[in-house]
C-alpha cells in the first residue's frame, strides 16, 4: 500500500480523503492556499505545505507549487480529488514522470474523455447508445444550423472541452442558435481555451442517471450501480440517490452493461463515472409515470465524483480506498463478482447559497451543528469559526442519509435538516426542507426540470 499521499485538493473532499488515508496508516500531506489555512484539513492532515495565494490558478492549480509540495515532503502518491487538477491529463504525466503515484484514471483516458466529441464517438464505436448530434465541431455558425437542422429542434450547444455543467446552451429555434453559438464558444475559449462546439440533441423532460465505475488493478471494469442526479440548478446537482427510483432491474442491467463498455474501450483504471440520459416516452412522463427504456451516453467524469458516498453506503465500500488500491496495483476489497445494493441513500449538497436563487452567499460561520443519528453521515470543509471565501465552490458539507427503503432515506433526511443548526453564511438547508415535501421528488417521478416548476 502507498505510505505517503499528499492530496491536491481542499475543503470537504481532501478532509474526506484525509481521514481514509489516516485510517489505513497512509501519511496524509495537504497543500493548501493562504486563504484556507485555517481549514479542518489543514490542520488535520499529518502536514501542510501552503502552495500560494487564494487565487486558483495560483494555488490549486499551481502544478509547480504543488509538486514542489509533494517534493519537500516525501510523498509516494498524489491524489487529485475533483474539479482543479484532477481531470488534467499534462498533469497526470507530469505527476508520473516525477516519479510519483498518480491516483486516479491514466492520463490517456483522460484525454479522450474530456473532449465531448472525441467522447461520443468512441462510445458509438463501442456499442453505447449516444443522443443524435454533431461527429465533429460544428466549425462555424453555418454549420451549426445545418447540424441543427439535421438534427431537428431543441438542440443543445456544448462546449466540446466543457465539463461540471458549464458551457452549454439551448436552442428552440434558428435565431436562438445563432445567439447560443455564439455565446456558448465565446465562453469555451475564454474558460477552456478551446472554442469546439458540439450541437446535440436537446430533450426537454430528461433524468440524469449516471453509474459508478472502477478499473481494477488486473484490467477488469465494474459497475458498482447508478445514482440518480436530476435535482438540478443550472444544470449543476444539488441532490443525488441511488439506487434511481426511474430503474427497472432490466434496465439497471443495461446501464450498468452500457458503463462497463464504456470503461473497457478506453482501458479504463481507477474510479471513474458514467453519465447518461434517460429520455421518458414520447420525451414527455405518460400519465402512469412510467419512464422509456431509452437511455444516452452524455460524458465521463475521469474522476472521484462527488455524490460517491452514497453508493458507498448502498454497497458498503469505501471509494477512496479502492481508488489507493488500484493505484498502488492491489486487488479491491470487496469481491467483483458479488456486488450487490442494500438499502437507499441519498445525498444533499449544502452549499453557501441563497435557497431561493442559488446566488453565493459566503461568509463566517458563527454556528456549525452537524446531524447525528443512525443513518446519518455528514462530510464536510468547515466547522464554526471558519469563513467561507469567495474564492472557491459554494459547497460546504455533503449531507448523506441512508435506510433500508427510500421512505425511510427521506425521513431520515427531513430529520436530519432540521437538526442541522447552520448560520453565518447564506445556505440552501431550508430548499432541501421544501423539496423533501414536495409530492413530485417523493414519487420518484421527477425529471432535472423539478427545480425550476418549484420555484
Amino acid at each position: 500500500m502507498i505510505e505517503s499521499l499528499l492530496v491536491a485538493n481542499r475543503g470537504e473532499i481532501a478532509r474526506r480523503i484525509i481521514r481514509t488515508a489516516k485510517r489505513l496508516g497512509i501519511r496524509a500531506i495537504a497543500v493548501h492556499s493562504e486563504a484556507d489555512a485555517g481549514l479542518p484539513f489543514v490542520t488535520e492532515a499529518d502536514e501542510a505545505v501552503c502552495v500560494g495565494p487564494a487565487n486558483p490558478a495560483q494555488s490549486y492549480r499551481n502544478v509547480e507549487a504543488i509538486l514542489a509540495a509533494a517534493k519537500s515532503t516525501g510523498a509516494q502518491a498524489i491524489h487529485p480529488g475533483y474539479g482543479f487538477l484532477s481531470e488534467n491529463a499534462d498533469f497526470a504525466r507530469t505527476v508520473e514522470a516525477s516519479g510519483l503515484i498518480w491516483v486516479g484514471p491514466r492520463a490517456d483516458a483522460i484525454t479522450a474523455m474530456g473532449d465531448k466529441i472525441n467522447a461520443r464517438n468512441l462510445m458509438a464505436a463501442a456499442g453505447v447508445p449516444v443522443a443524435p448530434g454533431t461527429t465533429d465541431p460544428a466549425a462555424d455558425l453555418d454549420a451549426a444550423v445545418a447540424a441543427a437542422a439535421e438534427i431537428g429542434y431543441p438542440v443543445m450547444v456544448k462546449a466540446a472541452a466543457g465539463g461540471g455543467g458549464m458551457g452549454m446552451g439551448v436552442a428552440t429555434d434558428e435565431t436562438a442558435l445563432r445567439t447560443e453559438y455564439d455565446k456558448v464558444r465565446s465562453f469555451a475559449e475564454r474558460m477552456f481555451g478551446d472554442g469546439s462546439v458540439l450541437i446535440e440533441r436537446y430533450f426537454p423532460r430528461v433524468r440524469h442517471v449516471e453509474v459508478q465505475i472502477l478499473g481494477l488493478a488486473d484490467g477488469r471494469v465494474v459497475a458498482l450501480g447508478e445514482r440518480e442526479c436530476s435535482v438540478q440548478r443550472r444544470n449543476q446537482k444539488l441532490v443525488e440517490e441511488s439506487p434511481s427510483p426511474a430503474v427497472s432491474p432490466e434496465l439497471r442491467e443495461r446501464f450498468l452493461a452500457a458503463a462497463v463498455r464504456a470503461g473497457e474501450a478506453v482501458g479504463y483504471r481507477n474510479a471513474g463515472t458514467v453519465e447518461c440520459l434517460l429520455v421518458p416516452r414520447q420525451r414527455d412522463f405518460e400519465e402512469d409515470g412510467a419512464g422509456s427504456e431509452e437511455f444516452f451516453f452524455l460524458e465521463m467524469n475521469t474522476r472521484l465524483q462527488v455524490e460517491h458516498p452514497v453508493t458507498e453506503l448502498v454497497y458498503g465500500v469505501d471509494l477512496v480506498e479502492e481508488q489507493l488500491r488500484v493505484a498502488a496495483g492491489l486487488a479491491p476489497t470487496f469481491d467483483p463478482d458479488a456486488l450487490a445494493p442494500r438499502g437507499h441513500a441519498i445525498e444533499l449538497r449544502i452549499n453557501a447559497e441563497d435557497p431561493k436563487r442559488f446566488l453565493p452567499g459566503p461568509g463566517a460561520i458563527k454556528t456549525w451543528v452537524e446531524p447525528t443519528g443512525e443513518g446519518v453521515r455528514v462530510d464536510s470543509g468547515y466547522i464554526e469559526g471558519n469563513t467561507v471565501t469567495p474564492f472557491y465552490d459554494s459547497l460546504m458539507a455533503k449531507l448523506i442519509v441512508s435506510g433500508a427503503t427510500r421512505a425511510e432515506a427521506i425521513e431520515r433526511a427531513k430529520s436530519a435538516v432540521a437538526a442541522f443548526d447552520l448560520t453565518g453564511p447564506k445556505c440552501n438547508l431550508p430548499f432541501f426542507a421544501e423539496l423533501l415535501e414536495n409530492e413530485e421528488f417523493l414519487s420518484g417521478d421527477y425529471d432535472t426540470g423539478i427545480v425550476s416548476r418549484m420555484r
